[in-house]
Formats: structure tokens, C-alpha cells, sequence
């Protein structure tokens, strides 16, 4: 059992501490307080994804996100203070470094904050999916990262962003599906009249598209909104069916990456990508019985913003169940003054 650092945490007697957890993904920011040993929880979101720089992801981005939600969800589950907090950040792993340097100063100061765990969006998804239990977890969205555990250490597959990877996420479907339809204009091989109606129907002219998309720092998203239409596409389009197939391999291929070898692991899908039904999962379930003929597949327990809860409420008790390492799920104790 890894063990979170000892709580500095001083509040006045009789008051109420709650405890802070958000979920930051490519399609906006979702945020949770409650009070640990009860059932006063409150949430709120936003539709803004937090900015990226140079310098990563950007942490005073977040908190004029964050922080008017919490003091409003604080009031709202009557809690004089939040005391501990959890950030889950896609690209944590990769672009963290800014968030580690300066997120728990921000959080202490603005709202008082003793204890902050910040965590990659896999390993939230994980907690949220599987709890404290070795296995794999697919996280797809806008992107894809999958993240494993045997309870000592993590594993991670992908979560490159929508330039480099996050192959067969949201994004990843909805740039092939657009490929199809540009393939269908111009009159190319491997093209989709599908699609090229879709795409039209949902963007308007295709000699305009990239004008549409590369200007957008939200492109991602962009993309990964084109990705319902290939679903609905792919049970009469075969080019649509094949999108999905492969993007099927590409997420078993990034499970087995990660899954321990040994033992009885679970393995588990979390996002919305897999809202996609049928033609994304029949093909997944046979690449993932195919590559990992030892693991079960069961249900999610719960979404990334259930694992940052959890998370948050172990920070409470003083204790945390699964491995802590720098780029993964970083634990930092902040000292009163």
C-alpha cells in the first residue's frame, strides 16, 4: 500500500473541511466538492478546455476555472474550507511540469488547501473504473491513453495528443472519418460518400474545412465531433466499418501494453468514446480476448471524475491505495505559515 505524506491540514475547531476533486479533458473541466464520511457532493463544469503552452498545462488557465466552481460548490455543501483536493489533467503525464511546480501554491492560496494530489487523467479514470484492484484501463475520449497496474508501479500506453498519437481515441476516428471525406471529394482511392455527406452536413463546404479546424485551439475536440458520425455511418459504409476496426486494434494494442501478465487482472473502458456502441466495442472485445486471453473484462465502476472523488476522500483518511510516482499521481503536503 503506497501511503500518502502525513496531513499538515489545520482548521478551526467545529469548522467543516471539505475536499476538492476535478476531471480536466480535451472537451472542458468538471469539478466535484463534498464532505469526506458523507453524502453532501456537489458538481459543476465547463465546456472550456484548459490552455497548453510551451510550458505544458497551463495551472493559472485552471484555476480561473476551478476556483469559482469550488468556493460556489463549497457553499453549496456547507463546508467552510476545502482542505484537500485532487486535479486529474489530460497530458499530466507529458506536460505536467507546470502544474507540479505551481498548481498546489495556487490551490492553497485561493482556497486554502492542504493536501493536493495532481494525477494524469488515466490514473483517475483507473481509480474511477477499477479501484484499488491490478489491471488495465482504456481511457477514450477526445484522446486515448491506457494505464495499467499491478499496485507497485504504473504502466502507461499512448495519451500522445491528437498530433502524435491518442490512436483510436475521439479525435483519432474523427480525423479518419474526415480523411474519407476529403478522399471522397477529391475523387481518391479509399474514399466515403458517407461521410463526405456527413462531414458536409456538419461543416459546410469542404474546400473550407481546414479554415474551420487548424485555426481551433480546441481542435481536438473538433475532431473527436466527427466521431458519432462514423459510428452511425460504419453499419451500411464499409470505409466507416473499417475506421473502427482498426481503431479497435489500435486500443486492444494499448491495453495489452500496459495490463500485468500475471495473476488475474481486470481490464475495464472509460470514456465517452465507447457511447459509440456496437461497432466500436464487438470489434474491441475481439482484439482484447485475442491479446489478453488472461484478463477479465468487466464494467466501469465509475468515470474519471468518480476517481478523483475517491482519491480525494483516501487524501482525507490520511491514506492512498494505489502507486505514487512524480508523473502519474504526485502527493504534495503543504505547510501552514
Amino acid at each position: 500500500m503506497s501511503r500518502a505524506p502525513e496531513r499538515a491540514d489545520r482548521v478551526e475547531r467545529g469548522a467543516v473541511s471539505a475536499f476538492l476533486a476535478v476531471d480536466s479533458g480535451g472537451s472542458g473541466v468538471r469539478v466535484a466538492v463534498g464532505v469526506p464520511g458523507t453524502d453532501r457532493t456537489a458538481e459543476a463544469s465547463t465546456r472550456e478546455p484548459v490552455r497548453t503552452s510551451e510550458h505544458g498545462i497551463d495551472p493559472a488557465h485552471l484555476m480561473t476555472q476551478v476556483a469559482p466552481l469550488a468556493r460556489t460548490l463549497a457553499t453549496e455543501v456547507g463546508a467552510d474550507r476545502i482542505a484537500w483536493a485532487v486535479v486529474g489533467a489530460a497530458g499530466f503525464a507529458s506536460l505536467g511540469d507546470a502544474l507540479r511546480a505551481e498548481l498546489p501554491g495556487a490551490l492553497a492560496r485561493e482556497l486554502g488547501v492542504g493536501t493536493v494530489a495532481l494525477a494524469a487523467d488515466a490514473v483517475t479514470a483507473y481509480v474511477g473504473a477499477l479501484g484499488p484492484r491490478p489491471g488495465a484501463v482504456l481511457a477514450a475520449g477526445t484522446g486515448l491513453i491506457a494505464v495499467g497496474t499491478d499496485l507497485t508501479d504504473w504502466r502507461r500506453a499512448d495519451g500522445w495528443g491528437h498530433l502524435l498519437g491518442d490512436c483510436g481515441g475521439g479525435a483519432w476516428i474523427g480525423r479518419a472519418g474526415l480523411d474519407a471525406a476529403l478522399r471522397a471529394y477529391d475523387g481518391r482511392d479509399g474514399g466515403s460518400a458517407a461521410l463526405l455527406e456527413c462531414a458536409t452536413e456538419r461543416f459546410g463546404a469542404m474546400a473550407e474545412l481546414p479554415a474551420r479546424i487548424y485555426p481551433r485551439s480546441d481542435r481536438a475536440a473538433v475532431l473527436a465531433s466527427f466521431a458519432p458520425a462514423v459510428g452511425e455511418c460504419a453499419a451500411h459504409d464499409p470505409i466507416a466499418a473499417g475506421i473502427l476496426r482498426t481503431a479497435a486494434r489500435h486500443l486492444a494494442e494499448s491495453a495489452a501494453a500496459v495490463c500485468p501478465a500475471e495473476g488475474e487482472p481486470e481490464v475495464a473502458l472509460t470514456g465517452g468514446l465507447f457511447r459509440l456502441g456496437a461497432p466500436l466495442l464487438a470489434p474491441l472485445r475481439e482484439e482484447l480476448a485475442k491479446r489478453l486471453p488472461h484478463a477479465t473484462s468487466v464494467p466501469a465502476e465509475g468515470d474519471p471524475l468518480r476517481g478523483a472523488v475517491r482519491l480525494a476522500a483516501d487524501l482525507a483518511a490520511g491514506r492512498c491505495d494505489v502507486p505514487i510516482a512524480p508523473t502519474m499521481l504526485h502527493v504534495v503536503t503543504i505547510s501552514a505559515d
